[in-house]
């Protein structure tokens, strides 16, 4: 209590607080703070971007990020280290472990080396060395970069891939879609921003995939991603029941507009805002989803291109065919998610299923991309949270062993955009087990991406809980050495 009031002037305060009529301490605070929300919402420009975005000339106008869940083995996809096979069945020597950590499925097991079961070819002008498995994306290796030396801290799966794709392990942050939505916005004003697409897998999968890998997180919730579904019904609940005219429709929307606005200009809630925008977005997805999920306008040599599972709605290859579509229409960030690449065991039967499923597809939507032109302006993205650890789990000779858990280096690349193409990047030791030349952590990563959309990772931020935020927390170098 200031030591200046009188206590009739201290008591009058107390006493005309507390005779607010209808009117909680609480109630006055939470008002205040939505004004002071609605005070501070960043001023947009005509594609719904923050003022001032980009801050310098973009390379990419969209990202299409491959997103491979599961952690797939570099050793047997892209890291070669033939002499691995003078050390098959050998204990990791402790000078290469250095005592780092391991998952507890393979702690207690002494550390024997599997040699990859693959074998290495050559390919284009970049002689870039991709493993056999990997045909179809060996043709495109001159039009690629290739990073072998990416690294994370984080070893299990929810963290690291929450890692990857919001810049922390824990759940609550915005998704790198969601951060270009609400830093750039997007040209088309029938679909969202950011939409992420499932593949619907012929096997059921454990790999569990969380909302919040692409979720706003403390930003407005019009700047999470939206999922389509590997289904009759892409977005539940889109469609108006039978006999109700549109316009009919259009009106209730209406009515609902002046409702909410009136509600807004009341409290100065910016998620009154976000209600409205997505309730005219789904008006007019309503008429762009089905046409966008319509692939019988395609080729038949659209078909064969990316391989006979695209005519499986909800494959990978499908998804990858309406991503290509999704970027033809503007939409500023798509993102696939492929699971079940968590190989413990059977690696030799499960890895090259995996690559089966993925292989042509990924390599079609870089020679489609670029017979369209597209993508000198689309950054295109693959890989998964971690990799594969050198030592065998399980018997390491048996056909059932597998590979564990490795956040030190795995691979993945990049393509288009401002990407150097035909480029190896980064080095990895002998064991492929740490990473000894060019360095990328995932921040590095996440830095890079949003530099090509011409984004300053540094300046673009979110204030929350009374700190600015970003990406890159307060990490990152964009990876120059990869950049044309």
């Amino acid at each position: 209590m200031n030591p200046l009031l009188t206590h009739s002037e201290a008591v009058t305060r107390r006493y005309f607080l507390g005779q607010c009529t209808g009117v909680s301490l609480g109630a006055m605070a939470l008002e205040g703070l939505l004004q002071n929300a609605a005070a501070s919402e960043p001023e947009r420009n005509a594609v719904g971007g923050l003022t001032g975005l980009p801050h310098f000339a973009a390379k990419a106008k969209r990202v299409i990020f491959l997103t491979q869940s599961g952690g797939p083995s570099q050793i047997e996809l892209f890291d070669e280290k033939p002499d691995l096979a003078k050390w098959a069945g050998k204990e990791l020597p402790d000078s290469v472990r250095q005592g780092q950590r391991l998952t507890a499925m393979t702690a207690n097991q002494k550390q024997l080396i599997l040699p990859s079961r693959t074998q290495f070819r050559r390919h284009g002008q970049s002689g870039a060395s991709v493993g056999e498995w990997l045909p179809h994306l060996g043709k495109v290796a001159d039009d690629i970069c290739i990073i072998k030396s990416m690294h994370t801290e984080q070893i299990n799966h929810a963290p690291a891939m929450t890692f990857l794709l919001t810049g922390h392990q824990l759940p609550g942050r915005p998704s790198v879609g969601g951060w270009a939505s609400y830093g750039l916005g997007s040209t088309n004003r029938n679909l969202p921003d950011y939409i992420v697409l499932i593949s619907k897998m012929q096997r059921p999968s454990d790999q569990p995939l969380y909302d919040h890998y692409w979720g706003n997180g403390f930003l407005p919730s019009r700047y999470q991603g939206v999922k389509l579904r590997n289904s009759k019904e892409p977005v539940l609940y889109l469609q108006d029941p039978e006999g109700l005219p549109r316009e009919l429709r259009r009106g209730m929307l209406d009515g609902l507009k002046d409702l909410n606005q009136m509600r807004q200009n009341e409290t100065g809630d910016p998620e009154i805002g976000t209600r409205i925008r997505q309730y005219e977005m789904a008006y007019r997805m309503q008429t762009s989803v089905p046409e966008l999920t319509d692939l019988s306008d395609e080729p038949e040599e659209t078909f064969e291109l990316y391989g006979a599972d695209s005519r499986r709605p909800g494959s990978y290859a499908a998804n990858c065919i309406l991503a290509r579509r999704l970027a033809e229409r503007g939409v500023r960030f798509i993102q696939l998610f492929h699971p079940d690449w968590d190989h413990h065991s059977r690696l030799t039967s499960w890895c090259t299923a995996r690559c089966r499923d993925t292989d042509q597809p990924s390599a079609a939507l870089i020679q489609d991309l670029k017979r369209r032109g597209m993508l000198e302006d689309t950054l295109v993205v693959w890989g998964g949270e971690f990799g594969r650890g050198v030592a065998g789990q399980g018997d390491w000779q048996s056909p059932e062993a597998g590979r564990d858990h490795h956040p030190r280096c795995f691979t993945m690349w990049m393509a288009g955009a401002g990407i150097k193409p035909g480029l190896t990047y980064g080095r990895t030791d002998d064991f492929s087990y740490n990473v000894v030349e060019n360095g990328v952590h995932v921040h590095d990563l996440q830095a890079t991406i949003l530099q090509q959309l011409g984004i300053d990772h540094e300046r673009l931020t979110y204030r929350f809980q009374g700190r600015d935020f970003r990406l890159t927390d307060v990490h990152g170098k964009v990876v120059k050495g990869i950049l044309s």
